[in-house]
């Protein structure tokens, strides 16, 4: 009756220093990370409705100049994700300052009023104003278009180029917008930049589209970021200049307008 006491006692000690040991066993290996890596995402807002610099391609995805030009920067700054969001252009600052977006790439023109609100980059790319009109019109400067329909789009430099000279303006939502009332007669002309009047002529050949130079100066598009995110601007001028050193970005250039980037 003893011994059997005795074994029962000494199995259930077995027992417990097993259990004990599984408990230290299962305490001291190691712990798998609930969660796989974060992304560094760079979140940019753009008005993708400004061909050749933004616009969707057939398949409802982001392309165009600025869109490659940002996602080359983004890469080279080291950010596993460029997403880029579509916004209408006079609210992207705003957006911005919000805290919506990191940047904001859109085809955007350095002015001193800008730049009050804004951390602008150093300037990625030369511009300036043309004016479209429909064949013989005649048009050959800002002074030619007084008393006529002017289209532009709202809070662009084409806007203020014209309201600059007195004249009153017939605003749009996007350029695209202005330019297809020109053909159909909504206006007498639209002032907008160079590069989006030439790409729609180009892209519209029987719309009977011809543009002259407006002659209203040198523009210079830079990318905006929140007023005082020096960290995110130094970045991003660093990794511009190395794009503009190594070729990458005439390569993008040259791609999208068929020559290759010229020297400012």
């Amino acid at each position: 009756m003893f011994k059997s006491k005795l074994r029962f006692v000494l199995a259930g000690l077995l027992s417990l220093s097993l259990l004990t040991l599984a408990g230290c066993g299962s305490n001291d290996a190691p712990k798998q990370s609930d969660s796989a890596p974060t992304e560094k995402v760079l979140r940019v807002g753009s008005d993708i409705a400004y061909a050749p610099f933004e616009f969707m391609d057939e398949k409802q995805q982001a392309t165009g100049f600025d869109i490659e030009l940002i996602q080359a920067l983004g890469a080279d700054m080291g950010y596993t994700k460029v997403n880029i969001e579509t916004a209408a252009f006079d609210g992207l600052i705003p957006a911005l300052q919000a805290g919506k977006y990191d940047a904001v790439i859109s085809a955007m023109t350095i002015t001193e009023e800008r730049a009050k609100s804004v951390q602008f980059s150093d300037k990625y790319f030369l511009s300036g104003q043309y004016i479209a009109m429909k064949k013989g019109a005649g048009y050959k400067s800002l002074e030619d278009l007084k008393g006529k329909k002017i289209g532009v789009q709202l809070n662009t430099t084409g806007q203020y180029a014209v309201e600059a000279k007195g004249m009153d303006t017939k605003k749009y939502d996007t350029t695209p917008d202005a330019m297809n009332a020109l053909i159909s007669g909504g206006v007498d002309a639209v002032v907008a930049d160079s590069p989006v009047v030439l790409w729609f002529q180009a892209q519209n050949p029987d719309a009977q589209i011809e543009s002259v130079n407006a002659d209203s100066g040198a523009e210079y598009y830079g990318i905006a970021m929140k007023l005082g995110n020096t960290e995110l601007s130094d970045k991003m001028n660093a990794s511009l200049k190395k794009l503009m050193d190594n070729g990458k970005y005439n390569e993008i250039y040259k791609k999208w307008f068929k020559e290759d980037a010229p020297k400012f």
